[in-house]
């Protein structure tokens, strides 16, 4: 288990829900990696994110699929790609990623309570 936090802390971490509105392969990554556009809602509008999800995912099967992000990270350079938030998911038995996404639509840009 991580080091406890106080609420205030963990009220810092924006995390919002998006829909994913384009994803392309992303052969430059060092691993394997697909390049996200997510649409995080008009207050905070569109992100691109990397994302090592290959395993489980298909770049043209995430288009329309909504994810859950942090938002308020700083950029980060991958590569030659710049990643402006982090898509979450959890490991699976493998160690391969699996995105976190709510089981029911909600609207774009929802902060998560």
């Amino acid at each position: 288990m991580s080091d406890t936090i106080g609420f205030d802390d963990f009220l810092k971490v924006d995390i919002r829900v998006g829909t994913v509105i384009r994803a392309e392969p992303f052969p430059e990554a060092r691993k394997p990696a697909i390049k996200l556009w997510v649409d995080y809602g008009p207050d905070i509008g569109t992100r691109k994110s990397s994302a090592q999800i290959t395993a489980h995912y298909a770049p043209e099967a995430l288009v329309g699929r909504q994810v859950l992000g942090v938002v308020n990270f700083p950029p980060r350079q991958i590569g030659p790609f710049m990643s402006e938030a982090l898509v979450l998911g959890l490991h699976d038995e493998n160690g391969r990623v699996v995105l976190i996404a709510p089981d029911h639509p909600v609207p774009n840009g929802e902060k998560m309570c």
